[in-house]
C-alpha cells in the first residue's frame, strides 16, 4: 500500500500547462512515471487513491488522466465512471497484463486507451503525447463545415454533435472516430486505417480498443445498438458508416 498521503504536483518548466493526472497507489511506479514525464516537459499531479484523484480532477483539470484500476478508497472503474460523467479528458488505463476483463470494462465506461503492466516508459510517453495531440485537434482541423450522415450532425470546429436533433456528448476519441466515418460515408474503413487515423501511426495496442469505441458509438447513434443499421461491421475487414440503410 502506498505511503503517499496526498496529491503531489511536479512542474517541469511548464507551470501553465494543464497537468497529466496520474492516479496510482504504488509509490515506486508513481515516482518512476512522474519523473519520466517531468523529464519530457510535462507538469504532473500524482494522486495515491481514487478519492484524491477525483479531487485533483476538479481542482486542477488535467489534459490526460493515467488511471490504475487497483486503487484504495475508490476503484479505478468507479473513478473512470465519475471522470467520464464530468469531463471529456482522455483517460488511459494502466493495468495488469492479465486483467483483460477490467480493461474492456474501463473502455466501455469511457476510457480512451490502456497500457498493460509491465510496459516500456517509451510506450507510455507515446500514449500520453498521442492523447494530448488528438484531444487538441479540434482547433487545427480543416474547415469541412457541418458533417452529416444518417441521424448524425457533427460540427468539427465547435466539437459539437447532434443525433436525431438532440445534442450528444462524445469523448475526444469517439468524436474523432465519428468524424473519420462521416468523412468517408459508405466507404470501408479497415481497422488498421481507423487506428492510424484516430490513435496515430505510433499506436502500440491491439484492435480491441477500436472495437469497444465502435460499440460506444453505436450506443449513442443507433436506435438498436445490437442491430446497427448505420455503423455496420464488414466481417474480417473493418467498418462502414451508412447514411441511409
Amino acid at each position: 500500500m502506498s505511503t503517499m498521503t496526498g496529491p503531489r504536483a511536479i512542474a517541469g518548466g511548464a507551470e501553465a500547462m494543464p497537468p497529466i493526472l496520474l492516479i496510482e497507489d504504488e509509490p515506486a511506479l508513481a515516482d518512476s512515471i512522474h519523473f519520466l514525464l517531468e523529464r519530457e516537459g510535462f507538469r504532473v499531479v500524482v494522486a495515491p487513491d481514487g478519492e484524491q484523484g477525483i479531487e485533483c480532477l476538479r481542482s486542477d483539470p488535467p489534459s490526460v488522466v493515467l488511471l490504475d484500476l487497483m486503487l484504495p478508497k475508490l476503484s479505478g472503474l468507479d473513478v473512470c465512471r465519475i471522470v467520464r460523467a464530468e469531463s471529456t479528458v482522455p483517460i488511459v488505463i494502466v493495468t495488469a497484463k492479465d486483467a483483460e476483463a477490467d480493461r474492456v470494462a474501463g473502455l466501455e465506461l469511457g476510457a480512451d486507451d490502456y497500457v498493460t503492466k509491465p510496459f516500456s516508459m517509451r510506450e507510455l510517453v507515446a500514449r500520453v503525447r498521442a492523447q494530448r495531440r488528438r484531444a487538441g485537434m479540434g482547433a487545427e482541423q480543416p474547415d469541412v463545415g457541418l458533417l452529416k450522415g444518417g441521424p448524425v450532425e457533427l460540427d468539427a470546429r465547435r466539437h459539437e454533435a447532434r443525433v436525431r436533433g438532440e445534442p450528444v456528448a462524445f469523448t475526444p476519441k469517439e468524436f474523432d472516430l465519428l468524424r473519420t466515418f462521416l468523412l468517408g460515408l459508405r466507404r470501408l474503413r479497415t481497422r488498421d486505417y481507423l487506428i492510424s487515423e484516430v490513435w496515430g501511426p505510433d499506436y502500440f495496442g491491439d484492435t480491441k480498443t477500436l472495437d469497444v469505441h465502435v460499440k460506444r458509438l453505436r450506443q449513442k447513434i443507433e436506435l438498436d445498438p445490437h442491430n446497427p443499421v448505420h455503423l455496420v461491421t464488414v466481417r474480417g475487414l473493418g467498418y462502414r458508416f451508412i447514411d441511409e440503410p
